[in-house]
């Protein structure tokens, strides 16, 4: 059984920058490839990065790319998500998610989730 918790969430201005954390614990959790996923309000869950377990190989929504970085350090258990030139679009809950196939989008190929962080980009 893998525990995921997310942090780094906040209220940050257009055009900042966040750095969200998901730390894995339980399992072999450094075996399990990573994703993000966020889920605005009235909105379906949509995937944003995934990363492969070695973190040799990412995966991002045509949305983010070359705003958003995934990286993983496996010696900390510890995934990260490196958001830059926020825009208001980008609020929502942010959710990680451990999963034994890579590089995948689907959410339903995750079998751990955690209980989100909450982004707000304000305008």
């Amino acid at each position: 059984q893998v525990q995921l918790v997310e942090s780094g969430g906040g209220l940050v201005q257009a055009g900042g920058s966040l750095r969200l954390s998901c730390a894995a614990s339980g399992g072999t959790s450094s075996r399990y490839a990573m994703g993000w996923f966020r889920q605005a309000p009235g909105k379906e869950r949509e995937f944003v990065a995934a990363i492969s377990w070695s973190g040799r190989f990412t995966t991002y929504a045509d949305s983010v790319k070359g705003r958003f970085t995934m990286s993983r350090d496996n010696a900390k258990n510890t995934v990260y998500l490196q958001m830059n030139s926020l825009k208001p679009e980008d609020t929502a809950a942010y959710y990680c998610a451990a999963g034994v196939v890579p590089g995948t989008g689907d959410a339903m190929a995750y079998d751990y989730w955690g209980q989100g962080t909450q982004v707000t980009v304000s305008s």
